[in-house]
């Protein structure tokens, strides 16, 4: 089926969304076209196309036709659905898959309406918001499951006991594809959910808020991810958010000499790292970068990312304060997330991600003024430079 297997690509992929308003925002969008921006979201990269087709989210069974006769990427008609007919209206009107509410439906209807949908070439979308929700969807063995950060009784967004869910379903026995649905609007709340172990984020208010739809797609999907490391100054975490870094590095190493107190706040539109040797401890930090121990040195040359002690990409870096002219060749070659790190900065970012094609790029020492202070010009430089 058509939906489920375009999410297993590699990669993070994304399911954009057409609603004109929602519950929660009111009106966002009201004249919008769906045909056209469905084509808009092919074009930025979107895997599939989300339609709301329920009156409450001013769409209709019309906005779905409209979406396929204009593109070619498959389609998930999403609406409250609870009856044969309403999956067979999906199917006839050109969608690809349906949305399942374990919220509205016990699970004997779920049962029945996947094997029904299974019947018209349906793929199905199980929503779970809670760890009851998940269980009974890994108890259906469903095959796609959602994970919606948002509680539709409250509308409140909860993307810690999200990022929770979906990690959990890493663990469930038939190996569902899953789906973060919802409170993501930045590259870095993208990569927390890919990092849990999503295939795939559902994304459609900030899609559909955003001056251009599809420009703000292609932002989400945009990588390398950022790095900017060696923070020991609130200023320069703030100055890493405004110039569009994704990650903030903070080391924990007390005899590195940007070793910071502590791992200070940062901003929603970045994830927090925390730089150890050897182990890494507990600092609040979203990922731990774990360095190896080197005998006279500060660290050894490569590391691990850790996420809940999970190993989710390695960290390729040159050895402390030596070079290597085969580094971003031996970067290259390696499998897997990579995050490339050593003197990178504005002058060749650009040729490393061209010739390395890493999942993110770290830098740190060539932003400075000195050890640990962050040169604003370099830091701005840096993050244009690799988002060119």
């Amino acid at each position: 089926m058509r939906f489920r297997s375009v999410l297993t690509k590699p990669g993070l992929s994304a399911i954009a969304e057409f609603k004109r308003r929602s519950p929660s925002l009111g009106d966002i969008r009201p004249g919008a076209a769906p045909g056209r921006l469905a084509s808009d979201y092919a074009s930025a990269g979107a895997t599939a196309v989300s339609i709301l087709v329920d009156e409450r989210f001013g769409g209709t069974w019309d906005d779905l036709r409209a979406a396929r006769a204009c593109v070619g990427l498959p389609l998930l008609a999403k609406g409250f659905f609870s009856t044969e007919e309403h999956l067979r209206t999906a199917r006839e009107a050109g969608a690809d898959a349906v949305l399942l509410l374990l919220r509205d439906l016990d699970d004997g209807q779920v049962a029945a309406l996947m094997r029904y949908a299974e019947e018209l070439g349906l793929d199905t979308l199980v929503e779970a918001h809670d760890a009851d929700e998940l269980a009974r969807a890994a108890a259906l063995r469903a095959p796609v499951i959602g994970i919606n950060a948002r509680d539709l009784s409250t509308f409140a967004i909860d993307r810690s006991a999200q990022l929770d869910l979906v990690a959990q379903s890493n663990y469930l026995p038939h190996a569902p594809v899953v789906v973060a649905e919802s409170g993501i609007s930045t590259r870095a709340q993208g990569a927390a959910a890919e990092l849990a172990g999503a295939e795939a984020i559902l994304v459609g208010s900030v899609l559909m808020q955003a001056p251009d739809p599809a420009e703000k797609l292609r932002e989400l999907l945009a990588r390398p991810l950022v790095k900017v490391c060696g923070l020991t100054r609130q200023e320069d975490v703030e100055l890493a958010a405004e110039a569009g870094a994704d990650l903030a590095g903070f080391v924990l190493a007390p005899e590195s000499p940007r070793a910071a107190d502590a791992v200070l706040p940062v901003p929603d539109e970045l994830l927090a790292v925390a730089v150890w040797v050897g182990e890494a401890g507990e600092s609040g930090a979203s990922l731990d970068q774990v360095h190896e121990r080197a005998d006279g040195t500060v660290r050894g040359r490569d590391a691990v990312l850790l996420r809940e002690g999970e190993r989710v990409a390695d960290v390729l870096d040159l050895p402390w304060e030596a070079d290597d002219p085969e580094h971003w060749e031996r970067a290259a070659a390696a499998p897997g997330r990579i995050m490339l790190a050593g003197r990178l900065a504005a002058d060749n970012v650009a040729t490393a991600i061209e010739r390395v094609h890493p999942w993110a790029v770290d830098a740190s020492s060539r932003l400075e003024v000195e050890p640990g202070i962050k040169d604003p010009d370099k830091v701005r430089a840096y993050v244009e430079a690799a988002r060119a």
